[in-house]
């Protein structure tokens, strides 16, 4: 549990201010400069350094047209792989295990039909039943395609109280018919941040395949999922990544 003093009161408020390390990096996004910005869990401001980096695509393809693939300061035909490797740290990954690509679902789509090998008896997806609405849809449309009843075969942890999740309870679901788990790293309902260290130990004991949706924890709090040896991970670049509005997404493949 971590100590913490707080006093209620403008001084304390500025004082804070004086002693954060990281203040500059407001001037580094368009923000009113008596606004205080709450919503970058939905979407982020946009970063004065990637409206520069993106005239500058758009000018190598005004200049370079179909050249602009190889050519230009910011040569397309690599650019999934060179922001795989800038993005790899913040989940604590090698670059060649991260790429920036699709959108979220889409990446799932293909992700748990790459992970999801039903077989004998273990044919189940386990989940919970706080995660994002978007998640379920895919996971019951994979079922579907399998030719499964999600009714049956989608597994959903429940919440105790409508916010939080009890791990004991994710390991205790984690029985012999289940194939795969997909669960979020942090819950948006009330920010929960899973011990993903721990399920996926537990999982893989039980030789099952884990996967995280990694949305509302990327660029907020660290990730080690290499050294936890997380099977896959996916998440959206535009909330506290400020990729903007429709923007690309990634995932990452231990």
């Amino acid at each position: 549990m971590l100590s913490y003093s707080f006093e209620p009161t403008l001084e304390f408020a500025r004082k804070l201010d004086r002693e954060d390390k990281l203040w500059h990096f407001r001037h580094e996004f368009y923000l009113k400069p008596d606004s205080i910005y709450m919503d970058g869990n939905s979407l982020g401001l946009l970063s004065k350094r990637a409206e520069k980096t993106l005239l500058e695509s758009l000018a190598d393809w005004k200049e370079l047209g179909i050249d602009g693939w190889t050519q230009g300061r910011h040569p397309w035909f690599y650019l999934s792989e060179r922001l795989g490797e800038m993005m790899a740290p913040l989940v604590g990954a090698s670059p060649e295990e991260v790429i920036v690509t699709g959108s979220t679902t889409v990446n799932l789509h293909q992700l748990v039909a790459t992970f999801y090998k039903p077989e004998g008896t273990r044919t189940k997806i386990l989940a919970d039943e706080l995660t994002f609405p978007s998640d379920i849809y895919a996971l019951q449309s994979q079922l579907r395609i399998r030719g499964y009843d999600p009714d049956t075969h989608l597994i959903r942890v429940k919440s105790r109280d409508g916010r939080f999740l009890e791990e004991d309870d994710i390991i205790a679901a984690m029985t012999d018919d289940i194939a795969l788990i997909i669960l979020p790293t942090v819950l948006y309902r009330s920010g929960q941040i899973l011990d993903m260290k721990r399920l996926t130990e537990e999982a893989h004991a039980r030789g099952i395949f884990i996967g995280f949706d990694a949305c509302h924890s990327i660029g907020a709090i660290p990730h080690s999922f290499s050294e936890w040896e997380v099977d896959f991970a996916f998440w959206c670049n535009y909330k506290y990544l400020n990729g903007g509005p429709g923007c690309v997404a990634g995932l990452y493949v231990n």
